[in-house]
């Protein structure tokens, strides 16, 4: 069994919960190390604590990675040496080098990078600086995981030094029973006098999504309704439940578990916001949203925006709505005239591509692990080959 040594940025990211839930289902042994994001509850059970950093925060967040680092030490004591270490984001990667360190230094670290923190994509001395350190906290990293091939071409391609060979892992959704492709799910019309239904869920921190939304609904004047489910993101709003409870045609209905509470929730609503504008022309233009594959598996209607990676990944599917233009006019503009019939066309585009092509199975977590256990081969016989040329060079100047 692959022991797994897994170090989180944030224990009550469900994101977290669902790597390593697939983790464990490939057949890994997986201890958490992590921290907690202010009083946020987290969601893995039994996971070491590392401290408590704030969202938003970089510079405090730095200081509790060094703290952190002075303290691996005890809080990893009685951890048995792991077969591999994934570090999920690059605050994480600091500790992942510690903990080889503390382990001997010939463990394989992995490398989890599902979003381009944007200091990361600065051309100021901030900027090269961070991606300096991307590259030498890099330097013994045996995998880099991302999930999305805009990732690759834009950043770390092109802009950062990575060396490691890269696993292209999507935002699927966990299907562990194996009944993804017998589970369909229905249409669901509104009853008449009921309005349309969008929503927004998952990692709530669009500012611009949340205006944009709010305009457009008051605009349809109850024709539309968003519901809003998952973690907002509190220090990118002024006032998210504030506003939230101002607006007539917005509802949020708090955190949602995934897997376990998608049929639910996607039951709900006929339409997924997939449209992000947090980083906008960065990172958010770039991402596959967890919430896109959430929404596809049960038939919601995707919405993307135009010029982005999920908007290109959903026209080559020949599904969703792609809005032009970043106002509620233009979003009113691509509803206009929406009847059962464009509805349940656009659902019957979506339900045609099968819920298997938005899951991973268990098939899937066992691959993943294994690609995983094959890291410390690998390894090993680089390790080896180094060793044998450093011997065939000492022979040579012996000479």
């Amino acid at each position: 069994m692959l022991d797994v040594l897994y170090l989180a940025h944030d224990v009550a990211d469900p994101a977290i919960r669902r790597r390593t839930l697939m983790l464990a289902a490939g057949g890994a042994n997986v201890t958490v190390a992590g921290f907690r994001r202010g009083a946020d509850m987290p969601v893995i059970d039994g996971h070491i604590e590392l401290g408590i950093t704030r969202d938003g925060r970089f510079g405090q967040r730095i200081a509790a990675v060094g703290k952190a680092a002075l303290m691996l030490g005890g809080k990893l004591r009685g951890v048995a040496k792991p077969g591999v270490i994934i570090a999920r984001n690059l605050e994480m990667l600091a500790l992942a080098n510690r903990a080889n360190a503390l382990f001997g230094g010939d463990v394989p670290i992995v490398y989890e990078c599902l979003d381009i923190h944007r200091l990361l994509l600065r051309n100021d001395l901030a900027g090269r600086a961070l991606r300096s350190a991307e590259h030498y906290l890099g330097r013994n990293v045996s995998l880099l995981v991302t999930s999305s091939p805009a990732f690759i071409e834009n950043y770390f391609r092109p802009v950062s030094r990575l060396k490691a060979p890269t696993l292209l892992l999507e935002n699927q959704v966990i299907d562990l029973d194996g009944t993804a492709s017998m589970q369909t799910a229905r249409p669901r019309l509104p009853q008449p006098g009921e309005p349309w239904k969008i929503g927004w869920f998952g990692a709530l921190r669009c500012r611009k999504s949340l205006k944009l939304l709010a305009e457009f609904t008051r605009a349809m004047d109850g024709k539309f309704e968003v519901v809003l489910r998952g973690r907002p993101a509190y220090s990118e709003f002024d006032d998210f439940d504030g506003f939230v409870g101002n607006e007539p045609f917005m509802h949020f209905h708090g955190a949602y578990k995934n897997p376990e509470d998608l049929a639910r929730i996607y039951d709900d609503v006929q339409f997924s916001w997939g449209i992000d504008f947090f980083e906008e022309g960065l990172n958010s233009s770039w991402l596959l949203p967890n919430r896109l594959y959430e929404g596809c598996r049960y038939n919601a209607v995707p919405i993307a925006m135009r010029g982005t990676e999920t908007a290109r990944f959903i026209s080559a599917k020949h599904i969703g709505l792609v809005l032009g233009d970043a106002d509620s006019a233009a979003l009113a503009a691509l509803f206009a005239g929406m009847t059962p019939e464009r509805y349940l066309a656009e659902f019957g585009k979506v339900a045609a591509t099968g819920a298997q092509a938005w899951v991973l199975d268990r098939a899937d977590c066992q691959r993943l692990v294994n690609r995983l256990a094959a890291l410390r081969t690998t390894d090993a016989q680089a390790a080896s080959r180094h060793e044998l040329s450093q011997t065939h060079s000492n022979k040579g100047g012996l000479l």
